[in-house]
């Protein structure tokens, strides 16, 4: 038997339900956007494949701006396509995680400022792990080159690594490019 003064069951749950679709709605707007497929996807595996000559020969092709975001970067090879694409007039910037600096990469920081590439070093992570590259965002040949490989000699020769290739994408380089730009404003110009 019901009693006129007692809720009905179904209603109990009803402030949960609210709580749950509030949480549900606030999760949907801070969710990031899903972009449309568009261009081509380029997928390189280290050791098997020359991921470095790859990275190389894109960074050769750039037409107005690289950024990196770097874990590590002791490549000499890609340091060096980096600094021959600043004096083509690229604009060229780099990010690096600011607890890797050991002797090479070292060496390779004052390597890139001593040619005008402007460098920051990201210290308010515990690990920077970002391993990207974002060519000519702004462009309809925008690229993004992103994965597990770290810009090292021991990436392409000692390593399983991975990298993807995503060409002809501007939303999705303009997403990558702002996300570097955000990670700018909270890093540390390089000494």
């Amino acid at each position: 038997m019901r009693l006129k003064n007692r809720p009905h069951r179904s209603y109990r749950w009803l402030p949960l339900a609210c709580l749950l679709a509030a949480f549900a709605a606030q999760a949907k707007e801070s969710a990031p956007p899903a972009l449309a497929a568009q261009g081509t996807v380029q997928a390189a595996f280290a050791p098997w494949d020359d991921v470095e000559g790859l990275i190389i020969g894109r960074l050769g092709e750039a037409r107005k701006q690289v950024l990196v975001q770097a874990y590590l970067l002791t490549s000499r090879p890609i340091t060096d396509a980096l600094v021959a694409a600043r004096k083509r007039g690229i604009d060229v910037r780099v990010l690096m995680d600011g607890g890797q600096l050991d002797k090479n990469s070292t060496e390779r920081l004052q390597q890139l400022r001593g040619a005008g590439v402007p460098v920051w070093l990201e210290t308010k992570y515990r690990n920077a792990h970002n391993k990207v590259i974002v060519i000519d965002a702004g462009l309809p040949s925008a690229a993004v080159i992103t994965g597990s490989f770290n810009f090292t000699w021991s990436a392409q020769h000692k390593n399983a690594e991975n990298i993807l290739v995503l060409d002809k994408n501007p939303p999705l380089a303009a997403r990558y490019a702002a996300n570097w730009q955000r990670h700018r404003e909270d890093a540390e110009a390089a000494p």
